[in-house]
């Protein structure tokens, strides 16, 4: 690579290894297309993080960009007023990893890469990346074997070369959806004893029974299913969370202690109508949830732990809200030293929500 950039003031809360790509969507007719749009997993999950990290605690955010010749100057600057422990990573030899994605009937997604690919692995981790207190994966069940012990190796050694890591990380795993099938269902136990928290959809977590996760002829989240489904993974000796996202109908949560949903943010069974017509693309919601829960994981009480779920719960919820609204990323804009996305205070929204749950208890 020609260049690197890379924060190096503060611990590092949050890295995901998810992917960067630049995304290129095609809605039906008449809507125009829209080009050179922030897209890939591990941008919508840092953005989940980012989110509840106002500066200079952003910079406890790390993620990893592979920019090509290729990359244009306003998504840099988009990455640039985030201001987070972003791996920048440079090279004229390649392009940026790009691709398409063609919406249909009922709204259902097509993709396909434009350029090659450039997966993440524990091996493009810095030292000060590898120290985080969290980290998102979204792979396969036996790639997330992997990326497991090797960000743990990485982690030993740098333990005995200067003693500074004395917990062990939190760990997110969203299974890749391609390989959420049946063949893979025994390499998914073996994968849940690596991971603190599995975060697959409703529709993910039966595709690996070989179910359907809505309700037969209708639209709506089987939610017995889901429940169902995530007590057998508990019942094969899990010791985390089964944290289950299910669109506009909340999520699920469930360990061997305790399960409960939480209504999404903009809320499928509300009334309120000005709220779902802030909803304007769905994707990377599912990403962006999981980052908002991995920091809630990590700040959401004295210290990171899974002790911290319901807390976090919400912060996720909120963060997919945000991830929601528009095509692409949300806009920052400040206010002094507060900042707004899409005009909203973040942690004005966490209150509200919590608020309004509350009511409802």
């Amino acid at each position: 690579m020609e260049g690197s950039k890379e924060n190096h003031d503060r611990p590092i809360d949050f890295v995901t290894l998810g992917m960067f790509i630049i995304d290129e969507i095609h809605f039906r007719p008449p809507k125009p297309p829209v080009e050179n749009i922030i897209g890939g997993a591990g941008s919508y999950a840092a953005l989940g993080a980012r989110l509840f990290s106002l500066p200079p605690s952003s910079r406890t955010v790390g993620w990893i960009v592979d920019a090509g010749s290729d990359f244009p100057s306003e998504i840099r600057e988009t990455i640039r007023q985030w201001d987070t422990s972003c791996l920048l990573r440079e090279s004229s030899q390649r392009l940026t990893t790009r691709a398409w994605n063609g919406y249909g009937e009922g709204e259902k997604r097509a993709f396909k890469y434009l350029t090659p690919k450039l997966r993440l692995s524990h091996q493009d981790l810095t030292p000060h990346l590898a120290r985080s207190k969290s980290f998102h994966l979204i792979c396969s069940p036996t790639r997330c074997i992997d990326l497991v012990t090797g960000i743990r190796s990485l982690r030993r050694k740098l333990k005995a070369e200067e003693d500074e890591i004395d917990q062990e990380p939190l760990l997110i795993w969203e299974p890749v959806p391609d390989l959420c099938v049946p063949e893979e269902l025994e390499n998914c136990y073996e994968a849940l004893k690596y991971v603190d928290v599995v975060g697959p959809n409703h529709n993910e977590l039966a595709a690996f029974f070989g179910q359907q996760g809505m309700e037969q002829g209708s639209e709506e989240v089987n939610r017995g299913l889901v429940e169902q489904l995530s007590r057998e993974w508990l019942g094969r000796g899990f010791q985390g969370a089964v944290v289950v996202r299910a669109g506009k109908a909340g999520c699920y949560s469930a360990t061997l202690r305790s399960s409960k949903w939480i209504p999404a943010y903009y809320d499928a069974g509300s009334d309120d109508v000005t709220a779902h017509s802030k909803v304007v693309d769905p994707t990377g919601g599912g990403n962006a949830f999981l980052g908002g829960l991995a920091i809630g994981l990590v700040r959401g009480g004295e210290q990171p732990s899974l002790n911290n779920l319901e807390e976090a719960l919400l912060w996720a919820s909120v963060a997919a809200s945000f991830a929601i609204e528009q095509v692409g990323m949300p806009s920052l804009t400040h206010e002094g030293k507060r900042e707004r996305w899409n005009g909203a205070d973040v942690y004005e929204r966490l209150d509200e929500f919590t608020h309004r749950l509350r009511q409802t208890e």
